[in-house]
């Protein structure tokens, strides 16, 4: 659970800009479970703007070809300081520091055969200048029938590891899925010295055939390509979160993706600054999904600067007791317009169900008890609004908006309606 700048400050995020989101995070999220701070893409791309990226940019690397923040964004890493001040002031604050960064090695590097942190090979001799991201111009891939690719990934990650950072965003690695590549990330962070979290991306072409793979190399893998605030991006999560959710569990996570709620696109890759473009129940759809289904959230937008209703969703105590404490999390019913999810907590006693409609329009929604996995005389509360919600022992009715859904708990009446503290 974190902040990560790439839907509100694309390419173009400052150290400002990060400090701002950590101590609001620090003031207002963390304590509802809220810890991680992640600078996103091109922290190390001086004439970085919004809506893409400067071909041959002038990356700012150190001698072995490792990239450096960029010390007019970032001005504490002047000197060679690189990340460690401003991952010690976010550490301070109580929260986890995070980068993104790009599969391979930069061309840049390549060009002016740069060597190698600790060896006797220069980048010209590792790099596959064959394999090339589609999206992003800055970087090759590695020829990993050389050792010096590996050398190259140890020495980045131990660079990171000693800045203090706690979380990698490694981007590229998942269309098509770089086996290869992904191995030897793994690997330098288990060599790095220091526990970092592992999350790949963009999730376009990975499957559940690389399930263990991606359970032993990692923390988290995304599962789609980049979601922003339209309801056909929501939507298409469904199929792929119900065919991921059995799997979820503490050997890795299977990620929806960030949240583009609250204000953003401030100087993002898509669209101009606004706030999120989604209606308020496709919103509460959208995180009552990644909650249901286990997703990591990531938070998209400026918070700061997003409104007061957002930052309400995000510490929903309640709705956030299903991400932390539910599991046999699963789509259990879509027919038309409806979709159902239950999920069991792990008290053993409580159960979640959500409820979705995906239709146009106001439905009135009537569910059977037993859809849900719900008793007789059940206490049923809705956590997004707070509410009791009555029934007759056999139907569950809900009036729900165009998109909308409802996230219930469902407790046995000798428990008094509420999950036991843990």
């Amino acid at each position: 659970m974190g902040w990560n700048s790439w839907d509100c400050y694309g390419t173009t995020v400052t150290e400002d800009e990060v400090l701002a989101n950590a101590a609001f995070m620090r003031d207002h999220l963390l304590p509802h479970g809220w810890d991680t701070v992640v600078v996103d893409i091109q922290w190390y791309e001086p004439t970085a703007r919004a809506h893409g990226y400067n071909p041959d940019a002038p990356l700012v690397l150190d001698d072995h070809g490792r990239q450096m923040p960029a010390p007019n964004r970032f001005p504490s890493a002047a000197g060679g300081a690189g990340f460690e001040p401003l991952a010690e002031r976010v550490h301070r604050l109580g929260l986890r520091f995070g980068l993104h960064i790009m599969r391979g090695i930069p061309r840049r590097a390549v060009a002016a055969r740069l060597p190698v942190a600790g060896t006797d090979w220069t980048a010209d001799e590792i790099a596959d200048t064959g394999s090339v991201c589609p999206w992003n111009p800055d970087n090759y891939g590695l020829n990993h029938d050389h050792p010096g690719a590996q050398a190259y990934y140890d020495a980045q990650v131990a660079q990171f590891a000693a800045w203090g950072v706690d979380f990698i965003k490694a981007d590229d690695m998942l269309f098509p899925y770089h086996e290869r590549e992904i191995t030897a990330y793994a690997r330098a962070i288990a060599r790095g010295g220091r526990p970092i979290e592992l999350s790949l991306s963009p999730g376009t072409d990975v499957s559940l055939a690389h399930l263990d793979h991606l359970r032993d190399t990692a923390t988290m893998w995304r599962v789609c390509d980049d979601l922003w605030d339209r309801w056909q991006d929501v939507e298409a999560q469904f199929a792929r979160m119900a065919r991921w959710a059995p799997w979820q569990s503490e050997r890795g996570w299977a990620d929806a993706d960030m949240l583009p709620l609250g204000r953003i696109g401030i100087r993002a890759e898509r669209g101009e600054d606004r706030l999120c473009s989604l209606t308020r129940p496709e919103q509460i759809s959208l995180l009552t999904l990644w909650l249901i289904s286990r997703s990591p959230l990531m938070m998209g937008g400026d918070l700061p600067t997003s409104p007061p209703e957002t930052i309400e969703l995000l510490t929903n105590d309640e709705a956030l007791d299903v991400l932390w404490h539910s599991g046999n999390n699963r789509e259990v019913l879509r027919e038309k317009n409806l979709v159902l999810w239950t999920a069991d907590d792990t008290d053993g006693h409580i159960r979640y169900a959500a409820v979705f409609s995906l239709a146009d329009g106001p439905e009135r929604v009537t569910v059977p008890l037993g859809s849900l996995g719900a008793r007789p005389d059940d206490h049923i509360r809705e956590l997004w609004t707070h509410t009791d919600t009555p029934h007759d022992g056999h139907l569950l009715t809900a009036n729900l908006p165009a998109h909308g859904s409802a996230l219930y708990r469902l407790t046995p009446p000798d428990t008094g309606g509420r999950r036991a503290e843990v």
